[in-house]
């Protein structure tokens, strides 16, 4: 693992880079460096766990496939290395990968690109995870507390609670979450929550799906019959406040 001589004083945030391939590694590296990153690099799953745990980054950026372990088992050990951990993780796939990218978004994962990508594009959603993580300095403390009976989001200080319980939230559903309490009743498609809460105009909408689906498992009494996020079949998803138990 080494770390760029590009570190600055002024610098963004701290970036983990992994992927086996050198080439891409420094290519990913020179352009995060020019968006006035930090990057670090590791091209093995264990040089990856290893630089976390000397030094947590602010994002990760970790492909799939990896000489020793999986970048599956990395995304899992990571989430798992300290209590709700939630540092933000980009991972690289490639085309034919559709089950590991789906597995990956149910372990947290924030973001994908597919292989072959275009570097500038990766820096973008890099940065745009990053804006989710740390609001605008204008912003970050205006928001109000928001709640639905036991339920409630603090933006703020990104916090959420169940029943007095801390809820371990990943940006995206912390995000998503949002958006659902305070457009409570109103019905968006796929594609609608893909652009307000990703910021994307073009994507698989599948990430929706996944990420409406762990936001079940951590919110509703009964997942499979959820009473808070209602499928409206035909159009996508719709939140329905003022559940009390």
């Amino acid at each position: 693992m080494t770390t760029s001589a590009a570190a600055r004083a002024d610098s963004e945030g701290t970036i983990l880079v992994v992927d086996d391939d050198v080439t891409v590694r420094d290519v990913v590296r020179r352009y995060l460096e020019l968006a006035g990153y930090t990057v670090a690099l590791a091209g093995t799953g264990q040089e990856a766990l290893r630089a976390h745990e000397q030094r947590p980054a602010d994002l990760v950026v970790l492909d799939l496939m990896l000489p020793d372990l999986d970048g599956l088992e990395v995304c899992r050990r990571i989430r798992g290395a300290r209590e709700a951990s939630d540092v933000p993780v980009v991972m690289l796939t490639a085309l034919g990968e559709e089950e590991n990218r789906i597995a990956g978004l149910q372990l947290g994962a924030d973001d994908y690109v597919t292989k072959p990508f275009s570097p500038r594009e990766l820096a973008l959603r890099v940065t745009s995870v990053l804006r989710r993580v740390r609001p605008a300095a204008d912003t970050a403390g205006s928001g109000d507390v928001v709640t639905d009976g036991p339920l409630t989001l603090d933006p703020a200080a990104r916090t959420a609670t169940l029943h007095g319980g801390g809820l371990a939230l990943t940006t995206r559903e912390f995000d998503l979450l949002w958006f659902f309490l305070t457009h409570p009743g109103k019905a968006f498609t796929r594609q609608q929550l893909l652009e307000r809460v990703w910021g994307w105009d073009f994507g698989d909408q599948s990430t929706v799906t996944v990420h409406v689906r762990r936001l079940r498992e951590k919110i509703e009494r009964v997942p499979a019959e959820p009473a808070r996020i209602a499928t409206v079949w035909g159009v996508g998803y719709r939140y329905d406040a003022g559940l009390r138990s």
